[in-house]
C-alpha cells in the first residue's frame, strides 16, 4: 500500500483527506501517462454520493487537460466499469466510490485495460506526482485537448451481459433486493425483472446522503426482516458500488461470502467447472468453511484480506472461484472483480438447477462463532508490533489451540486494527477480543 492508495484505491473523507485537487492531479497524471503514443480512452463511473459529481468533474478536467478522451458511464457499479474497460478497448477505467463507507467518504478506484486493479508501479508514480516529486506535466493544446462523451450505452451493455448469463427463468421466484441507496439502484431490479422474478426492492431512493446508511450488505438486518415479513424466497444485499453481495435465505438467515463460496464451489465441482478444484479465500474466512471444504474434497488457498489479493492468486494459478467473507466474490470466467449482482445470479443458478432452497444449500456448513472488533488507533504499525500486544495474542492462541484462532490485522483503508477471534462459543470470542483490546488501551494505542 502507498501513501494515498490502499488495497481498494484512494479513499478518504471528501475534501478533507481526498480533495478535488487530488482528483485533478490523478486525472492529469493518468491522461498524460496513457496518452504518450495515442489518445487515451478513459471510462468513468460513479456511485450516488453527493461528492461523486465533484470528483467526476475534477477527474475529467485533469484527464482532458492532459489529452485523454473521457467516456461517462454516470451512476453505475464498479464491476460494470471493469467490464466496459476490458471488453471495449479502453486504456483505463475509473470508479468514483468509497464502497461500503458512509456518504461523506469517497474514493478513486483505477482499473487497467484488462479490467483489473491498476498495477502498483503506476500507482507509485501517481503518488510521486501528487507529492510534486516528478515536476510538471505538459498540458495538451489545440487539437490534442481531450473531449468528453456520454456513454450510458456501456452500462446498458453490461446489463445485457449479466442477463445473458442466467441459465433459467426466474418466473415464480420472489426475490428481495437491498440496493443500499447506491450504484445498483438503477440496475439490479431491471435485471431480475427481465429474468422473470417477482422483484421486491428496498433502499433504492438515493439522495446523495443515504448511501449505506442502515442498509445494504453492511446492515443486513434490514433485508432479513424484509424477506421474512414478505415471505420471499431469497434476498440479496449490495454495498454502495455493488461489488459485494450478502444473501438472506428464505428463513431470514444471513448467507455471507463464506457460505456463498461453499455453495458455488460445491456446485461448480459437481459439474466439472471448478478448474484446479480450488477455491481462494482470505485469512478472514471461517474455520467452518474449511471443514466443509475438506468433507467435500475441495482444496482452498488463503490470501491477505482484499479482493485484489484474491484475484491475483486466482489469475496466477488458474482458479475459477474466490472471494471474501464480506461478500466480494469473483467468478474469474465471467469477471475480473467482485460483482454483487453477478454473485446473486450465480446463487440463483445453484438454487434453480439443484431445485433446493438457499437455506438447504448452506445447511452442511457449521459456522464457528466469530467476533470482529474494529479499534481506531493512533498508529497501526506501532499498535500491531507492540510486544505486549503480541504477547496477549500469543497467549490467546495457545488457549484456543485447534478449536479457534486469532487474527489481528491492519485495515487497508482506515486507521483501524481489526481484532478477530473465532472460537467454539460467543462467550469465548467476546472474552478473548476484550482481553486483546484491553492491552491496546492500556498501552495508549487507542484513539479516544
Amino acid at each position: 500500500m502507498g501513501k494515498y492508495f490502499g488495497t481498494d484505491g484512494f479513499r478518504g473523507e471528501a475534501n478533507v483527506t481526498l480533495t478535488v485537487e487530488h482528483a485533478y492531479k490523478v486525472g492529469r497524471f493518468l491522461g498524460w501517462y496513457f496518452s504518450k503514443d495515442h489518445t487515451c480512452k478513459v471510462a468513468i463511473g460513479k456511485d450516488t454520493r453527493r461528492s461523486s459529481y465533484m470528483f467526476e468533474y475534477s477527474l475529467v478536467a485533469g484527464l482532458t487537460a492532459s489529452g485523454a478522451d473521457v467516456y461517462l458511464l454516470h451512476v453505475t457499479t464498479t464491476p460494470s466499469v471493469s467490464y466496459v474497460v476490458r471488453t471495449e478497448d479502453f486504456d483505463i477505467g475509473i470508479m468514483i466510490s468509497a464502497s461500503h463507507n458512509p456518504f461523506y467518504d469517497n474514493g478513486i478506484k483505477i482499473i487497467n485495460d484488462k479490467g483489473e486493479k491498476m498495477t502498483e508501479d503506476v500507482i507509485t508514480e501517481i503518488e510521486a506526482y501528487i507529492d510534486g516529486e516528478m515536476g510538471e506535466i505538459p498540458f495538451a493544446t489545440r487539437e490534442k485537448v481531450g473531449r468528453t462523451t456520454d456513454y450510458v450505452m456501456g452500462r446498458n451493455r453490461y446489463v445485457g451481459y449479466l442477463i445473458s448469463l442466467a441459465t433459467r427463468s426466474y418466473k415464480g421466484i420472489k426475490v428481495g433486493l437491498d440496493c443500499a441507496n447506491g450504484s445498483s439502484w438503477s440496475i439490479a431490479k431491471n435485471i431480475f425483472d427481465a429474468l422473470g422474478a417477482k422483484t421486491y426492492v428496498i433502499n433504492n431512493e438515493p439522495n446523495g446522503l443515504n448511501i449505506n446508511t442502515g442498509c445494504g450488505s453492511t446492515h443486513i438486518e434490514a433485508l432479513q426482516k424484509y424477506v421474512v415479513d414478505n415471505g420471499l424466497d431469497v434476498g440479496f444485499a449490495y454495498d454502495g458500488d455493488a461489488d459485494r453481495c450478502i444473501a438472506v435465505d428464505e428463513n431470514g438467515n444471513v448467507v455471507d461470502g463464506d457460505l456463498i463460496l461453499y455453495i458455488c464451489g460445491l456446485y461448480m465441482k459437481e459439474r466439472g467447472m471448478l478448474d484446479t478444484n480450488t477455491v481462494v479465500t482470505t485469512v478472514m474466512s471461517n474455520l467452518g468453511l474449511y471443514k466443509a471444504f475438506d468433507i467435500a474434497g475441495i482444496n482452498y488457498e488463503k490470501t491477505s484480506v482484499g479482493d485484489k489479493y484474491v484475484y491475483e492468486n486466482m489469475s496466477n494459478n488458474g482458479h475459477r472461484l474466490g472471494g471474501e467473507q464480506s461478500g466480494h466474490i469473483i467468478f474469474s470466467k465471467y469477471a475480473t472483480t467482485g460483482d454483487g449482482i453477478l454473485t446473486s445470479l450465480k446463487i440463483m443458478e445453484v438454487m434453480l438447477e439443484k431445485k433446493e432452497s438457499l437455506g438447504k444449500l448452506v445447511s452442511p456448513v457449521e459456522i464457528y462463532p466469530q467476533l470482529l472488533k474494529n479499534v481506531r488507533v493512533k498508529s497501526k504499525p506501532d499498535a500491531r508490533n507492540d510486544e505486549d500486544v503480541k504477547a496477549v495474542i500469543a497467549r490467546v492462541e495457545g488457549e484456543l489451540g485447534t478449536d479457534g484462532r486469532v487474527l489481528v490485522r491492519e485495515s487497508g483503508t482506515e486507521p483501524l486494527l481489526r481484532v478477530m477471534v473465532e472460537a467454539k462459543t460467543d462467550e469465548l470470542c467476546g472474552k478473548y477480543v476484550d482481553e486483546i483490546v484491553a492491552v491496546l488501551e492500556q498501552k495508549g494505542h487507542i484513539i479516544g
